[in-house]
C-alpha cells in the first residue's frame, strides 16, 4: 500500500481524527456513562452499545494516529507533469468512445463517488509515466480494456472533471 497521500486527503483525515477524539467520543463517553448509572449493565442496550462504539472509535482513532505518522504528503507537482503521476485528474476514453475521469490517489483516499482511484490500481498503474494521447490496455475481471488519456492535469480540479457533490465531513 503507497504511503502517499494529497494534502486534501491529509487534511480530511485530520478533521476526522479531531471530530473522533474532541467531539464523538465525548459524547458516546458521557451516553455511556449515564446508562451505567441506571443499573444492570449486562441486560442495558445503550451501555452495550455505547461501549462497543467506544470500541470502534479508539480503535480507528489508533489506526489514524499511526497512518498519518507514516504517510507522505505529495505537496509538489512532478519535474515533467506531461506525464501521469500521483495526484494527476485524468480524462480517458474506452473502446467505445466513452469518457472516464479519474484522479489518481493513495489508498487512504479512494472514493468512488469522486472518481478517486488508487495509486496501487491496476488502471493507475498501468497509466504511470504515460503521456497525453497514449493508450493502454488494462486487463480488469470482465476482460481487457483499453484506454486512451485525452486530458491530463495537475493541482485544481479541471473544468472536464464530473462535479460530484462532496458529502458533509463528520
Amino acid at each position: 500500500m503507497a504511503p502517499y497521500i494529497t494534502p486534501e486527503g491529509e487534511q480530511r483525515l485530520r478533521r476526522e481524527l479531531d471530530f473522533l477524539w474532541r467531539v464523538e467520543r465525548p459524547q458516546v463517553t458521557q451516553a455511556v456513562s449515564e446508562a451505567a448509572a441506571l443499573g444492570d449493565r449486562s441486560e442495558n442496550a445503550e451501555y452495550i452499545y455505547g461501549k462497543k462504539r467506544l470500541r470502534e472509535i479508539d480503535r480507528r482513532v489508533r489506526y489514524l494516529r499511526r497512518r498519518l505518522d507514516v504517510l507522505q504528503v505529495v505537496r509538489t507537482l512532478p519535474t515533467n507533469p506531461s506525464k501521469v503521476y500521483f495526484g494527476a485528474w485524468l480524462e480517458l476514453e474506452d473502446d467505445t468512445g466513452a469518457l472516464h475521469h479519474y484522479r489518481l490517489v493513495g489508498p487512504d483516499e479512494i472514493d468512488p463517488a469522486l472518481h478517486y482511484i488508487s495509486i496501487d490500481s491496476v488502471l493507475a498503474r498501468a497509466l504511470l509515466g504515460k503521456v497525453l494521447d497514449d493508450e493502454v490496455a488494462v486487463h480488469t475481471p470482465a476482460g481487457p480494456r483499453s484506454y486512451a488519456i485525452v486530458a491530463l492535469d495537475y493541482g485544481a480540479m479541471p473544468d472536464y472533471f464530473p462535479r460530484t457533490p462532496i458529502p458533509a465531513e463528520p
